[in-house]
């Protein structure tokens, strides 16, 4: 294939590193995504990074700083919104409706979703600003650079020794939250990290597939994991697994075909995805097993 016979370009060596370094990331934090059922809020996420993005690439700065900084204004404002209803957590997945029957999930997506519009105004206000939207929208892994590669490198080594640092604590507040709380664990500062840790891996995969599919990167190998596991172990290295997989894939039919690259890598999550859907044995389609109801399946 193509892809192997352009080994030798550094351009190819590097996307194919950087492929494999947002595999193992995203494979990692989206099963935690999945497990909280925060796929909704990790797509407003991806959404409203967009500003950041469209600010970094107008002051020709580096658009993971760009989007870095505008996201830790965007998990601010999430955990403001959705910590404002009391209670034991931060996370809008769990938050019931609030004063006048406020629904705190759609108060997130409205306000997250703005922030897209928000990248939109900025980039449509600035005359002679030539950036293609798409680069932005879809990523370009085939350009990244070594500043880009370091800059994986370092986020999966801080994100995944933070998982699993905190392991224990991340899934029991994902199984039951209310005993976490009761059992006098800090939960809404358990769920800020949950909220940083999913905002680093998406701005961390925008060079690769961009803010718009981003989602599919981080949910798609954790949730094709989740219908062969029933463990969260097994599950964890099979979504990292899916993860690479899919990204070195699409990178090869990419080359193969001359097709975009992001593109290429979420068509074959989605097709990992289908494959699993009317292969997986119907014993691995339940939830996988509570750590505190059964702790010899959570490892």
């Amino acid at each position: 294939m193509r892809l192997w016979e352009t080994l030798g370009d550094g351009y190819t060596r590097r996307a194919l590193t950087e492929a494999v370094l947002v595999g193992i990331l995203c494979g990692a934090v989206g099963v935690h995504v999945v497990l909280r059922r925060l796929s909704f809020l990790t797509t407003a996420l991806t959404h409203a990074t967009f500003p950041g993005v469209v600010i970094a690439a107008l002051l020709g700065v580096h658009l993971v700083l760009g989007a870095g900084l505008f996201g830790l204004l965007v998990v601010g404002v999430v955990a403001a919104v959705s910590g404002a209803r009391g209670g034991g957590g931060t996370l809008p997945s769990a938050a019931p409706a609030g004063r006048g029957g406020r629904d705190l999930s759609s108060v997130t997506g409205v306000v997250l979703s703005g922030g897209f519009a928000f990248g939109v105004a900025l980039m449509s206000a600035q005359d002679g600003f030539t950036k293609d939207l798409t680069a932005f929208l879809v990523g370009s892994i085939l350009t990244v650079g070594t500043t880009d590669l370091a800059i994986t490198a370092g986020a999966a080594a801080v994100v995944l020794t933070v998982l699993v640092a905190l392991r224990k604590e991340l899934l029991l507040g994902a199984f039951d939250p209310t005993a976490l709380w009761a059992a006098g664990y800090p939960a809404r500062l358990l769920d800020l990290v949950v909220l940083l840790v999913v905002e680093v891996t998406v701005v961390t995969t925008v060079p690769a597939v961009g803010t718009i599919m981003a989602i599919a990167l981080v949910v798609g190998p954790a949730a094709t994991a989740r219908l062969w596991c029933a463990r969260i172990g097994p599950m964890t290295a099979l979504s990292m697994a899916f993860g690479v997989a899919a990204s070195v894939i699409g990178l090869a039919v990419s080359a193969q075909w001359d097709v975009a690259a992001g593109g290429a890598i979420v068509l074959t999550i989605a097709a990992l995805f289908a494959f699993s859907l009317l292969l997986a044995p119907r014993a691995h389609l339940a939830t996988p097993r509570s750590p505190a109801a059964e702790p010899a399946t959570a490892g």
